[in-house]
């Protein structure tokens, strides 16, 4: 972004880090938030949200000027409340302007061009941005990551990690972690010093590594086809030849791979992880399984003094290759908050879900979810079709509806195109699909949705569509 000329009190949209521009104030920071050294920036406060964070002067525009530009790269709800806050503020500022103008000061004079008056960091809150007759919500922690929040005071960079961490307690027991120390200010992270091991360089696995590097972390990587590590030496990572071999050398060793067997024999298998697994080494497990076997290897790595904590993603392989996953986690809470950086790098945000398991759970659960969703909305295109309704007005409408979102809008467009390179392979939401069915029947619970969407997919694969995307579901219904 080219540089401006900003000072306190203009609206300006203000980009941070990898994530897009989003609409918020120039204001004074805290007397006791120190402004960063040898870097231009203004500290501005976002609207739709109680965040605020130091900001480059490059990365800042005004908001008036650039408005337009900006609605039309960016998308979403939350996107869509910030811009309605804004602009909420600035009818309501106008009003008390006109008010003012309308009374007249002393001498008769009015104050042309006056800049709007914007709550400052003393004000008790933004008001301006509020219904009063609303209720007050809680703050959501999805937005990013890399913010300070308002409400908290900036830690001391020498304080140790678990004492930097904002941790947002749910009535569930869960927790989300977010970063608060003074580097995330800035947009950047500061990497752990333990040396990261990561097994698994697939669609999610690649994505993460990249990240984790682009960070600063030390990784030392390991895939089962040798030649997926090469781009990521190229960049800095170090080769590991075992998963065994790996998790000698590093303090915290992540795995993400395809299902319960594969991460069963990484583990137990040859030169598997299990035989570099000593006191104090800690064992992460990303890969989408069920919880029988998230009990498994949590007792097998602890038998051996090592330190386990389940770590699956919610995301794609786009999501994964921008740092912005959302991590369940679940196991060893000491360890949990030494991935903190890890986290911070390839995600945007992450849960805390109690013991081993309770993670597996909550995945299958959302990934069942979006499996029968899926196959739902493919449904509906065929059946559109099959009635001779537009396929592409179906959409139209569709996005204009409470169910919008990218994930209806990108996978529509990709069965519209005809163009389903995998962003999350078909055959694995299949996967998840059975053993969320299992898990139902485990605990006595009826599924029938997922049933019914599972045979759908299961055709599918049979159809030759296992190494395609999710939204070649679609081809079961036309075949």
């Amino acid at each position: 972004m080219a540089t401006v000329h900003l000072r306190i009190g203009d609206l300006v949209w203000g980009k941070l880090g990898r994530y897009p521009p989003w609409p918020g104030k120039i204001v004074s920071p805290p007397k006791d938030l120190k402004k960063p050294r040898g870097k231009k920036c203004h500290f501005v406060k976002f609207f739709g949200t109680e965040d605020h964070a130091w900001i480059k002067v490059e990365q800042l525009k005004p908001y008036h000027a650039h408005k337009e530009e900006m609605i039309k790269i960016n998308k979403g709800k939350r996107f869509q409340q910030a811009v309605d806050a804004v602009e909420d503020f600035l009818k309501k500022a106008k009003g008390k302007e006109q008010n003012s103008d309308g009374k007249g000061d002393s001498k008769g004079k009015k104050t042309p061009n006056k800049p709007l008056k914007i709550l400052e960091e003393d004000d008790e809150d933004l008001s301006a941005l509020k219904d009063p007759s609303e209720k007050p919500v809680k703050d959501d922690p999805h937005f990013h990551h890399f913010l300070l929040s308002q409400s908290e005071k900036p830690a001391s960079s020498m304080e140790p990690i678990s004492k930097r961490l904002k941790i947002i307690e749910e009535d569930t027991g869960s927790t989300s972690i977010q970063a608060a120390d003074s580097t995330a200010i800035n947009g950047s992270i500061t990497p752990t010093d333990k040396r990261i091991g990561f097994l698994g360089l697939g669609l999610m696995g690649s994505g993460i590594v990249s990240n984790l590097l682009k960070m600063g972390h030390v990784v030392t990587v390991w895939n089962r086809t040798a030649e997926k590590c090469d781009l990521f030496i190229q960049e800095g990572a170090r080769l590991g030849r075992t998963p065994a071999e790996v998790a000698s050398m590093c303090d915290i060793t992540f795995s993400c791979v395809s299902d319960p067997k594969a991460a069963r024999d990484l583990v137990l298998g040859p030169s598997g992880v299990l035989q570099g697994i000593r006191p104090g080494k800690c064992y992460v497990e990303m890969s989408t399984v069920d919880p029988e076997t998230i009990t498994e290897l949590s007792q097998v790595i602890t038998s051996r003094g090592g330190r386990f904590l389940e770590a699956p993603v919610a995301g794609s392989q786009q999501l994964s290759n921008d740092g912005m996953l959302v991590i369940l986690a679940a196991g060893d809470r000491t360890v949990y908050e030494d991935c903190s950086s890890c986290f911070q790098a390839m995600g945007k945000t992450s849960f805390f879900l109690g013991e081993a398991g309770n993670a597996a759970r909550m995945m299958l659960i959302l990934n069942m979810v979006q499996g029968s969703f899926m196959a739902t909305i493919a449904e509906g295109l065929t059946l559109a079709q099959a009635t001779g309704q537009s396929q592409q007005t179906f959409l139209d409408i569709l996005c204009q509806g409470q169910m919008a979102s990218t994930f209806v809008d990108q996978k529509c467009q990709n069965i519209l195109q005809g163009n389903f390179k995998p962003d999350y392979y078909l055959k694995h939401i299949q996967k998840d699909l059975r053993l969320a069915i299992s898990m139902g029947d485990m605990a006595n619970h009826p599924t029938p949705m997922a049933a019914a969407a599972n045979e759908v997919y299961k055709r599918a694969k049979a159809l030759d569509q296992s190494d395609n995307d999710i939204s070649a579901v679609y081809r079961a219904y036309i075949h």
